[in-house]
């Protein structure tokens, strides 16, 4: 067979594969003689064939490039690339642009701050920025000295097992968010599962097991749904004799009209609860940043088992979620969307 239909059938069976995608510019004709061994002229005969039959186009000065063609076939070389998923344009209506823009304004104004390693609690500016946040739109009083920075609530129910210990016997809803029951387990601690009822854990459940630590979602259960009556709330606090509270407030942020719901942490002393939120709810799911509020008689406890590592959370993405707190943007994006969602 003839070099230039030995290369024109090569490169059309790759075409066809999907080794070379639509829009794809084939390699110049002096990179594929390099490549093959073939004279340019070669090179030139098979590239004009596979365009007569409408397998690539050239546009001028740019080479050759591949046309969408049906597949007649399939190659175990063909890689498949792979797509990001499709967002469902709604992302709590939050304005990306106006993002952007708190990260062109750090960059300018903190570039030597972004290179400096962070605590392992994570940077001061992002803590006293949630500080401020929780006094102004939650009325909870949470000393930065007592806020932790991680990514994601995973992370911080692995650091709430390790402060409180492993050898207590933890209760969790049920049904609850399946990732709490999964790291209990992968930590290997004692888990206790109680029964909820329509305004949160029925009493007799809370009454009738032993426990040291109670996990709960009192703002939205998950995936029942069930938000914690106050008179319930009280009775969690009050459940508790030597042992801790784990609150999980996921998406309490977006509360009903008037005055928000008070977490367990604010009707208490702060020192029965360790209190835990994140940004995936309230900003976005790619939000990879969370905290943790510690009670008092845990900082020392906390800061022996977490000395010598290093905070998971990049730098910048601390001073940025910083700054687009502390500018009230955070603040007003929250309002918006609750005004929404009460429409």
């Amino acid at each position: 067979m003839k070099k230039y239909l030995t290369l024109y059938n090569t490169v059309k069976s790759e075409i066809e594969s999907g080794i070379y995608k639509a829009g794809q510019k084939l390699p110049s004709k002096r990179v594929m003689a390099d490549i093959t061994g073939f004279s340019e002229i070669t090179v030139m005969t098979a590239y004009s064939m596979l365009e007569s039959e409408g397998y690539v186009e050239t546009r001028e000065r740019s080479g050759y490039f591949v046309n969408k063609i049906e597949k007649k076939g399939s190659s175990p070389l063909a890689i498949n690339k792979l797509e990001e998923p499709k967002t469902n344009g709604e992302d709590n209506e939050f304005e990306y642009s106006l993002w952007i823009k708190t990260i062109r304004k750090v960059l300018q104004e903190k570039p030597s701050e972004l290179f400096i390693k962070a605590p392992t609690e994570g940077c001061a500016v992002l803590r006293n920025a949630i500080s401020d946040y929780l006094l102004r739109y939650r009325g909870m009083v949470a000393p930065p000295d007592r806020i932790i920075i991680g990514s994601g609530s995973e992370q911080l129910y692995e650091i709430a097992v390790k402060i409180l210990g492993k050898d207590k016997v933890y209760a969790i809803e049920a049904p609850s968010y399946k990732q709490i029951e999964r790291v209990y387990n992968e930590q290997g601690v004692s888990v206790v599962k109680l029964k909820m009822g329509s305004d949160g854990i029925e009493s007799k459940e809370l009454k009738g097991n032993k426990f040291d630590v109670l996990h709960v979602t009192p703002f939205s259960s998950f995936p029942s749904g069930v938000t914690a009556s106050y008179k319930k709330r009280k009775e969690y606090l009050s459940i508790i004799d030597n042992g801790y509270i784990v609150e999980d407030d996921f998406s309490s942020e977006f509360f009903p009209p008037g005055k928000p719901i008070r977490s367990l942490y604010g009707m208490g002393d702060g020192n029965k609860v360790v209190y835990i939120n994140t940004f995936s709810k309230s900003l976005s799911p790619a939000m990879r940043i969370g905290y943790m509020i510690i009670p008092e008689p845990l900082i020392n406890i906390y800061k022996d088992k977490q000395k010598g590592f290093s905070c998971s959370v990049p730098v910048l993405e601390q001073y940025v979620l910083a700054e687009f707190i502390a500018s009230g943007s955070f603040e007003r994006h929250l309002n918006r969307v609750r005004r929404k969602m009460n429409k």
